[in-house]
């Protein structure tokens, strides 16, 4: 197959009153899988052992080594399943449709006793209000594959641009990676400098977790379906620690805005989803407001940007 054969992946429409069931049952099931691979990961810094990872059908939590082999989980959103993979087993598969929570957690478990891998996680979401334990939730129980497959697609077609914007960059960067707290697909890049010790103020996360993930200046960005009480699927940049004048510069495209009461730049997905070239939408909020960040807070540009490096 040649490159031109292959036709692109559209952006989709996200409607998040229509979808609002469904990605918060796939939250929690994301919750059960992160936490999963937080207990089986060594640690690695700002938590970058705990992510996910967009592949050609879903999200995967990529190889996870435990005693002696490596097992990883992924779920695919053209079949509709949960796949556990093993290094030393056949692959096992749970289907995905409108199921609660605690179903999904025991049967999850139960694969996965089946295949040798027992481990033990906290038994409670994090980041989300109430939280509460897997196990006894049955409230969340909706899956509508259009939607899910709906939303991967929008998250395959951004983790490409982000990819991209990641590679202008030779300073420290995270990966483009999904975090299963949030629920966002984010990608960070980082001055070198140390920063002060973070507030705090997640629902449901140790200070100290977020101390170490906010222990260096950041530009960050990232793109978020939407939640109950800000029902707007978005692509946001923040900076922390944020110069006063963050706030207050000009950003691209036209459509971004700032929200001062969360200290963010924002651009709506339907925004990038009905433009012209949704590629460039996105790619010029990402570099605008990275060097809104970059400039108010004096980042050494010349030594971690690539095409400034190569003017020299």
């Amino acid at each position: 197959m040649k490159n031109s054969d292959i036709t692109p992946v559209k952006w989709p429409v996200l409607d998040f009153t229509e979808m609002q069931d469904t990605i918060e049952t796939l939250h929690q099931w994301i919750q059960i899988l992160g936490k999963i691979r937080l207990k089986s990961m060594p640690w690695q810094n700002h938590s970058w052992h705990t992510t996910f990872y967009i592949t050609s059908t879903g999200y995967s939590t990529n190889p996870i080594p435990y005693e002696g082999c490596i097992f990883q989980i992924d779920l695919d959103f053209k079949k509709h399943q949960l796949i556990i993979k093993c290094s030393e087993t056949e692959a096992l598969s749970m289907d995905l449709y409108p199921r609660t929570v605690a179903d999904f957690y025991t049967e999850l478990f139960d694969k996965l006793s089946s295949l040798g891998i027992n481990i033990r996680i906290h038994p409670k979401p994090n980041e989300i209000e109430p939280a509460i334990p897997f196990a006894e939730n049955i409230i969340n129980k909706a899956y509508d594959p259009d939607t899910a497959n709906k939303l991967w697609r929008a998250m395959l077609r951004t983790n490409e641009v982000f990819s991209k914007f990641r590679s202008d960059f030779i300073g420290k960067a995270s990966p483009v990676h999904l975090f299963w707290g949030a629920f966002d697909l984010a990608v960070t890049r980082f001055s070198g400098k140390k920063a002060p010790l973070h507030p705090g103020g997640m629902p449901n996360m140790s200070l100290k977790v977020m101390q170490e993930a906010y222990s260096q200046e950041v530009s960050s960005a990232g793109f978020w379906p939407g939640s109950k009480d800000s029902p707007t699927p978005v692509y946001y940049s923040y900076a922390y620690p944020a110069d006063k004048g963050f706030g207050e510069q000009k950003v691209l495209p036209k459509e971004a805005f700032y929200n001062a009461d969360m200290g963010e730049f924002f651009l709506k997905y339907e925004d990038v989803q009905t433009s012209e070239n949704p590629e460039k939408t996105i790619m010029d909020f990402l570099q605008t407001t990275y060097e809104a960040a970059a400039i108010t807070s004096g980042w050494d540009r010349a030594s971690l940007e690539k095409h400034l490096e190569a003017r020299d």
